[in-house]
C-alpha cells in the first residue's frame, strides 16, 4: 500500500498568529480524518517555529515552500535547507509551478536544492506540470517527462525512496479549473511509468503522487478513487480547517 498524503500548500497567507490558529484548527479536527492519512501543512518561512510544536503534538508533519540553491553565505533574503530542517519541517515542496514561472526556477536550479534539502534530511514535494497552452498542443507528456528526468532522474534510488511527486497542471492552479478524475489518472500512471524507467517498477509503485489542481472538498473522492492518485496537494482549500480535513476524509 502507497502512502496516503494531503498536503496543504498555504502559499503567501496568514500571519505567523493566523498560522498557528489555522494549525490548531486542523489539529482539532484531524481525528475526524482516516487514521492512514498524512496530513503535512506548508506554511510560510515565518511560521515554521511558531507551528512546530502544535504540529508534533497533533501529529502533523510540517514543510516549507521552498528552500535556497546554496548552503549558506552572502545570499540575502534567501532561506537554506539547514535553517529549514533545524526548525522541525520533514518536508520542503520544490519546483512548484509559481516558482518555476515567476522566479525562473530551472532544473539546473532545481538539482542543487533537491540536493541540499536531502543533505539537510528534508524530504521533497517535488511538482511536475504542464501549462494549458502545452496540454492543448498535446505536449503534457512531454513536459512531465522532462522534467522528471531532468531532476528526479538525477537522484540516488536512497534518495528516490522518500519523494513525493505532486502533479499540478498551471492551467488548473488557483483558476477554479480541475482536470477531470480521468485526465488526473492518465498523467499519474504515465508518471509512474516514467519512474520505473529509471528506478524499477517495485520502486515506482511505492512513490506517492499526489494531485495539485484546485481539488476541494466537493471533487476530491472522485479524484482520490483513482488508482495512481495518492492525495492531493491542496492550496486555497488548505486555509480552512473544515475544507482541508473533508479532502482527508474523502479517502
Amino acid at each position: 500500500m502507497r502512502r496516503k498524503i494531503v498536503a496543504g500548500n498555504w502559499k503567501m497567507n496568514t500571519t505567523p498568529a493566523e498560522g498557528v490558529e489555522l494549525l490548531k484548527g486542523v489539529a482539532a479536527l484531524k481525528s475526524t480524518a482516516p487514521s492512514d492519512v498524512e496530513l503535512i501543512v506548508g506554511v510560510p518561512f515565518t511560521h515554521l517555529c511558531g507551528v512546530k510544536d502544535a504540529a508534533a503534538a497533533a501529529g502533523i508533519a510540517v514543510s516549507a515552500q521552498n528552500c535556497a540553491d546554496h548552503e549558506s553565505g552572502a545570499y540575502t533574503g534567501e532561506v537554506s535547507a539547514k535553517m529549514i530542517a533545524s526548525l522541525g519541517a520533514k518536508y520542503v515542496i520544490l519546483g512548484h509551478s509559481e516558482r518555476r514561472e515567476y522566479y525562473g526556477e530551472t532544473s539546473e536550479t532545481l538539482n542543487k536544492k533537491m540536493a541540499l534539502a536531502y543533505a539537510n534530511g528534508l524530504a521533497p514535494i517535488y511538482c511536475v506540470g504542464e501549462k494549458l497552452d502545452e496540454r492543448e498542443a498535446g505536449k503534457h507528456f512531454d513536459v512531465v517527462r522532462a522534467q522528471i528526468e531532468e531532476v528526479v532522474f538525477q537522484l540516488t534510488p536512497e534518495q528516490f525512496g522518500s519523494l513525493v511527486i505532486a502533479y499540478e497542471p498551471v492551467w488548473a492552479i488557483g483558476t477554479g479549473k480541475t482536470a477531470t478524475a480521468e485526465q488526473a489518472q492518465e498523467i499519474h500512471a504515465f508518471i509512474r511509468g516514467v519512474l520505473a524507467e529509471k528506478f524499477g517498477a517495485a520502486a515506482a509503485d511505492k512513490t506517492p503522487i499526489l494531485y495539485g489542481g484546485s481539488c476541494k472538498p466537493s471533487n476530491a473522492a472522485e479524484i482520490f478513487s483513482k488508482a495512481d492518485v495518492d492525495g492531493g496537494l491542496i492550496g486555497g482549500a488548505s486555509l480552512v480547517a473544515d475544507d482541508f480535513i473533508a479532502i482527508a476524509k474523502a479517502f
